[in-house]
């Protein structure tokens, strides 16, 4: 495989000297890496620049756009194409052949990438955490990230999470999977508008705890992944505790 891939990698990071120089290695295939980071007070910035990522700095004023389009918009690519990736996320070395035999002879415009998500001492392959589906790679003027009407922009600080790549052309999908050793933030698997309503009846429910534990253990098959599998989806009933306990709390805040 050609070392230097002409694709663009975009990585938007804040305080991220855990992950980041895994993350470049995984990317050292990519004629160009990108590094654009939010103030970062680690170290992170330096050990990017070191590995000799090109980094950008952005100051985000509270409003659209966010990191990623704003990254998109702004900086001059030396690439047609690009791959966005988190920095708890890797590149493994069968996607890169892959995206490399993909930009020499595209057949669309995006492809979407499945992750796999480590978690304890292996891969999820169920619990509503896979498949997970993600336009990661496009030409770069073709795609930008959704901005929700009536969705305050800091819903989700100053990078873009929950809000999905919408695509000017046409897509596929890649056979090779990314890898990511984190967890984003915890979400019904459904379309996007599906996700919203489904959460928003299920912030009426009584015991949304267990209810949360029972969707990704029995629903999504958690108890495929065995012992794995069940610690995770105690930990999304916990984490849906911790959530209406904090809502709780913020309401009874706001009536003193």
């Amino acid at each position: 495989m050609n070392p230097r891939c002409p694709i663009s990698v975009l990585i938007p990071v804040k305080n991220e000297r855990a992950n980041i120089r895994a993350c470049l290695e995984s990317a050292r295939f990519a004629a160009e890496i990108v590094v654009v980071d939010s103030g970062s007070t680690d170290g992170t910035r330096d050990m990017a620049a070191e590995f000799g990522a090109t980094v950008a700095d952005f100051r985000w004023d509270g409003r659209f756009p966010k990191k990623k389009n704003w990254a998109l918009a702004n900086i001059p690519w030396r690439h047609e194409w690009i791959f966005i990736l988190d920095a708890d996320e890797r590149i493994t070395p069968a996607l890169a052949d892959e995206l490399a035999r993909t930009v020499a002879a595209p057949d669309a415009d995006g492809y979407y990438v499945n992750r796999r998500f480590w978690f304890l001492d292996g891969w999820l392959r169920h619990c509503g955490y896979y498949p997970s589906w993600n336009l990661r790679f496009f030409r770069h003027r073709l795609g930008r990230y959704e901005q929700f009407p009536g969705v305050a922009a800091t819903d989700s600080g100053d990078n873009e999470v929950h809000e999905h790549v919408l695509l000017q052309g046409r897509t596929a999908r890649l056979r090779h999977d990314m890898e990511h050793y984190a967890f984003p933030d915890i979400a019904l698997d459904s379309t996007l508008a599906g996700k919203r309503r489904l959460k928003s009846v299920a912030m009426r429910l009584p015991f949304r705890p267990a209810l949360r534990f029972f969707y990704h253990y029995v629903l999504r098959a958690g108890f495929l992944d065995g012992y794995r599998g069940y610690v995770f989806c105690r930990l999304m009933g916990v984490y849906e505790f911790l959530t209406v306990a904090k809502a709780c709390e913020l309401r009874r805040t706001n009536r003193s």
